[in-house]
């Protein structure tokens, strides 16, 4: 499963009545976490250009554990400021490891999750995650959802001000789920736009879902943003979407999310000239 942090729902679950609010407890304790890392494409050239980093729980007595069971436990919890701080970190990280390797050092995409960005001192977090390195602004890119961005988008352009100001860069996730209006959209303080994937599904249902999804990319592209298509797995809508002259795409098409190691190996070294050679 592709999604993270912001794709679940916040809600009490079940689980918590066997003791799984405590076992994260003692995972967060126990570096049980580890992020696991989903290539994004450049549509045109074929070349990697980024990774989105996504938290698994490798639990010791049932191994890795499906986020849909654990991520609404840690918003509820609100463990998740300490285990989004460590993402963060980790992948700030890993993204110097690849640089100080000699591999290419591609941006790393991090969720934010809607209580981190509800904190008021989110941006400050950022800002001490930063001071690890002169480089690292310049290996994060942080995704908040559509909807999320606008419960208090007043805030939240204020805060993407900030964080953008640092050298990080900010992308919108879920686009096309959160009803953001276009005089807002134009306003704020971003560089990617996400296409959420059931625009991508949509496209084979007809014309209207392709016309749908050419409307985005001229749009985004208007306001000089990136564009990336979420959840890309077939043949077909890479070929549309590059038709469409969206920028990146990312999916089970090219890559799951692997662990950094066999991320490293697979798409970092040797340094790839494409990830493949599909016309």
């Amino acid at each position: 499963d592709h999604r993270d942090l912001h794709s679940f729902p916040t809600r009490r679950s079940s689980d918590l009545s066997f003791g799984i609010e405590n076992r994260l407890r003692q995972a967060l304790e126990n570096e049980e976490f580890v992020l696991h890392y989903q290539p994004k494409i450049n549509l045109a050239s074929g070349q990697l250009t980024g990774a989105e980093a996504l938290i698994r729980w490798n639990d010791p007595k049932t191994g890795l554990v499906p986020p849909a069971r654990f991520i609404p436990i840690l918003e509820e919890t609100r463990l998740i400021h300490e285990v989004g701080r460590w993402a963060l970190g980790k992948a700030i990280e890993d993204y110097q490891r690849w640089r100080r390797a000699g591999l290419p050092a591609v941006r790393i995409a991090v969720n934010v999750s809607p209580l981190q960005l509800r904190s008021r001192s989110f941006v400050a977090e950022i800002e001490e995650a930063m001071r690890v390195s002169a480089d690292a602004a310049s290996g994060l890119e942080l995704e908040i959802t559509e909807s999320l961005i606008m419960e208090d988008v007043n805030h939240n352009i204020d805060s993407l001000r900030a964080i953008r100001a640092l050298g990080v860069r900010v992308a919108i996730d879920d686009f096309g789920t959160g009803f953001s209006s276009l005089s807002y959209l134009s306003k704020l303080p971003v560089d990617t736009l996400k296409i959420d994937r059931s625009f991508i599904v949509d496209m084979a249902s007809g014309e209207s879902g392709r016309t749908l999804v050419s409307v985005i990319i001229h749009l985004a592209h208007a306001l000089k943003l990136n564009v990336v298509a979420e959840g890309v797995e077939t043949e077909e809508q890479r070929r549309e979407l590059r038709r469409l002259h969206c920028d990146e795409m990312q999916g089970y098409l090219y890559g799951k999310p692997v662990p950094a190691e066999i991320f490293e190996k697979r798409y970092l070294a040797p340094i790839p000239t494409k990830i493949a050679t599909h016309a």
